[in-house]
């Protein structure tokens, strides 16, 4: 059975009895990647009555949400996508309306969106415009009308797309079933025929003759508005078994070990870099372009494993989204693989894990130019609603030019791949031992407060000369069982407050870390007093007041001695 999401469709529109139709609506049913990444789209929008140009607003929600919504990251998650597209649309109508007709609500439309993506639907809504689920012979409304009631007879929109700055909408998403079918109305139809009359017309038509019957019968009973109506029913869901989706992972065979002046498609291969029981790697030469690049090639060992190959074509996927100065960049290939393998850049110099060894009391301010690279890498990761989970010295590369690249994506965990169907459970932690937040080991999901516990680990080792904050874990265990060790036992040089700053970067709870890795660079390079008052201790603080103290308190221990001595 094909690992492919289905649908039948249908959508009617029509300006009823008035001169002009303000209802839009529009079904993209896109191909290939957009379709696994993306989904199926279906959205309908109303122009608001009182607005100068409804039909412009409703088409510019339309249009610009398809359009933005498959320009957003296929990484992200749907709910991140439409907000982002959602709230960028809002702020154009509203900035649109007051250049050009000074008032309000003069581009402001509703607004449903149906997004089915791999086996869950989502559902965006601003205003009056519905969404209705018919499954299993029931029918029931998936929104909630936004508006205001005055009294029995007289009732006013309360949100719309484009009527202020910032826009309020509601969001959902549910599993799907085959059969389900999705209805999609605007006013003029739904408030003319009861949700009985929809059911029966979805259950004995076809999607195309129900969203057309359900606009005739709305004019029929004397639908005074535009009418506008779209049906998707799913005929079938991404439901491969995982003999079938391993069949797809290996549409590629794995290569055998290659060999020193061997080509490999566009390359010639002149030595290998590195080998395990997992992997090897190849230093290349591009016939093409004549520059040195890095093949990277699963084990024959694991040919036969779903997981592994998962793991090594998600690296893949993951770094070629990527286009950072400090993440290794994976190249899009220019021709047709003959096997399964991926290219890298190459970088000459060492990584962070022996730059920790050969410089075991290193300045300051290259400890903060270090991190100050890495948190741009990082960044890029989290941008794209990506977790990188494995931040650690030996994953952190500096060239010879003292540039930092984060390399290493397999264990990188992507929202927006998370909501796509696989037989595949990649059900184990991430990472390593000594840089995995505790919150991790519980079961939690990775986040970007994870990536900056990694990252804070990392920090304190360079300072430390190798050590660890909560001692070496040799067992996967979470370090909320270990006390921390200022790095300043190790390192005297580091100031208390860039040790209270590492300290929270590196909390055992999550909501105690900071909030976002600028605020953590910024403290790593400014003194921030709140760790002045509550890290430095008094003999620091008032060395001679210190001093002073203890002289005064032997002194009186001493006399106090003499006393009952006598």
């Amino acid at each position: 059975m094909s690992n492919e999401l289905t649908v039948e469709i249908g959508q009617q529109s029509q300006a009823g009895i008035k001169a002009q139709n303000e209802d839009f609506c529009h079904i993209l049913i896109p191909k290939g990647m957009d379709l696994t990444h993306k989904g199926i789209v279906a959205i309908i929008a109303d122009g608001v009555g009182s607005s100068e140009a409804g039909k412009e607003a409703s088409e510019y929600c339309v249009q610009g949400f398809i359009a933005d919504y498959f320009s957003t990251p296929m990484s992200w998650r749907v709910q991140t996508a439409g907000d982002r597209v959602l709230r960028s649309l809002n702020a154009w109508l509203y900035h649109q309306g007051q250049r050009r007709y000074a008032s309000e609500l003069s581009l402001a439309s509703t607004i449903a969106a149906l997004i089915l993506k791999s086996t869950t639907a989502h559902f965006f809504h601003v205003g009056d415009s519905r969404i209705y689920l018919v499954r299993q012979g029931q029918i029931r409304c998936l929104t909630k009308d936004h508006r205001l009631t005055v009294d029995r007879h007289k009732t006013y929109l309360s949100r719309a797309m484009g009527a202020e700055y910032e826009v309020n909408f509601d969001y959902s998403s549910l599993s799907m079933e085959v059969g389900d079918t999705f209805v999609l109305s605007t006013d003029g139809m739904h408030e003319f025929i009861h949700e009985e009359n929809i059911l029966e017309l979805i259950q004995s038509h076809h999607p195309e003759d129900a969203a057309k019957a359900m606009l005739d019968a709305a004019l029929k009973a004397g639908s005074n508005d535009n009418v506008t109506c779209q049906v998707v029913r799913i005929t079938q869901l991404p439901n491969q078994d995982e003999h079938e989706y391993y069949k797809e992972l290996i549409s590629l065979p794995f290569p055998a070990p290659l060999q020193l002046g061997q080509t490999l498609d566009a390359y010639r291969i002149i030595k290998e870099l590195h080998t395990s029981c997992t992997i090897q790697i190849y230093l290349a030469q591009d016939l093409q372009s004549h520059e040195s690049i890095v093949i990277k090639t699963p084990s024959i060992n694991f040919e036969d494993d779903p997981a592994y190959i998962d793991r090594f074509l998600h690296e893949v996927w993951v770094g070629r989204r990527l286009n950072n100065p400090h993440v290794l960049k994976v190249r899009q290939l220019k021709h047709k693989r003959s096997c399964m393998y991926y290219v890298t850049e190459f970088l000459e110099g060492q990584s962070l894990a022996q730059w920790i060894v050969d410089q075991p009391k290193p300045s300051l301010e290259k400890v903060r130019d270090i991190s100050r690279q890495i948190i741009k890498g990082v960044r890029a990761f989290h941008r794209r609603e990506m977790v990188h989970q494995d931040i650690k010295p030996e994953n952190i590369m500096i060239d010879e030019h003292g540039n930092i690249k984060i390399i290493d994506f397999g264990s990188t965990r992507v929202s927006g791949l998370e909501e796509i169907y696989t037989p595949i459970q990649q059900d184990y932690i991430e990472g390593t031992a000594n840089y995995i937040a505790p919150e991790l080991f519980e079961g939690f999901e990775g986040t970007p407060k994870s990536d900056m516990y990694s990252l804070g680990i990392t920090i304190y080792e360079m300072l430390s000369g190798g050590h660890f904050p909560y001692g070496k874990v040799k067992e996967a265990k979470a370090h909320k069982h270990y006390d921390y060790t200022s790095v300043r036992q190790y390192n005297p040089d580091v100031p208390v407050w860039m040790d209270g700053a590492i300290r929270k970067s590196i909390h055992k709870f999550p909501e105690h870390r900071y909030e976002s890795l600028s605020e953590f660079q910024y403290d790593l390079i400014y003194p921030n007093s709140v760790f002045m008052k509550k890290t430095i201790p008094l003999i620091e603080r008032h060395p001679v007041g210190f001093w002073k103290g203890l002289t005064m308190i032997l002194l009186l221990s001493n006399l106090l001695l003499l006393y009952y001595a006598y």
